[in-house]
C-alpha cells in the first residue's frame, strides 16, 4: 500500500479521546487511548499524536468533530434522514477543511453539515477520501513552501 510505504502508521484498538491544538489554536493532532483499557477498568494515560493535518473519517460517530463540539468550537448539525443519492452528493461536496487543521471526509461530513445519511452505493465514500487526500496533500505542500 502506497500510504504505508510513504510512512503512514495504522493503529488498531485505539480510540480518539480529544484533539491537540498548537499554539495558534489549530488542530495539530489527536489524543488517543487503548480501547481495551475500558473493558479492564485499568487507568492508562492517553497518548498524543501530533500531525500537520488531521482527518475525521470516523464515520457516523464523527469522533474528532465531537471533541471540538463538546467545547463549543464547532457545531454539528447531525445527519438528516436516509437518501442515498443526496447523501452521496452531500458527502462529496462537504469534504473539506472545516476548522484549521481538520479535514472531514465520509459520513463525518453528513454529521457536520446535516446532509442525508446514505449507504455507500455510488462510490461517494471513495471519492470523498480521494478528495480529502488531495486537500491534505495541498495543505502539506503549502506548509513546506511557507517554511
Amino acid at each position: 500500500n502506497k500510504a504505508v510505504e510513504s510512512g503512514v502508521r495504522l493503529l488498531n484498538l485505539f480510540s480518539v479521546e480529544d484533539v491537540y491544538f498548537d499554539k495558534d489554536r489549530q488542530v495539530a493532532g489527536v489524543v488517543v487511548n487503548d480501547s481495551a483499557y475500558k473493558t479492564t477498568n485499568l487507568h492508562v494515560d492517553p497518548l498524543t499524536f501530533t500531525s500537520k493535518v488531521v482527518m475525521d473519517s470516523t464515520g457516523h460517530e464523527a469522533v474528532v468533530l465531537g471533541c471540538l463540539a463538546k467545547r463549543g468550537i464547532v457545531q454539528i448539525k447531525g445527519e438528516d434522514t436516509m437518501n442515498a443519492q443526496c447523501g452521496e452528493e452531500g458527502v462529496l461536496e462537504g469534504t473539506m477543511e472545516v476548522y484549521p487543521g481538520l479535514i472531514v471526509t465520509g459520513m463525518a461530513c453528513a454529521q457536520y453539515y446535516g446532509t442525508p445519511r446514505m449507504g455507500p452505493i455510488f462510490g461517494g465514500m471513495l471519492l470523498s477520501g480521494k478528495k480529502a487526500a488531495a486537500i491534505a496533500a495541498q495543505k502539506l505542500a503549502a506548509s513546506k513552501t511557507a517554511r
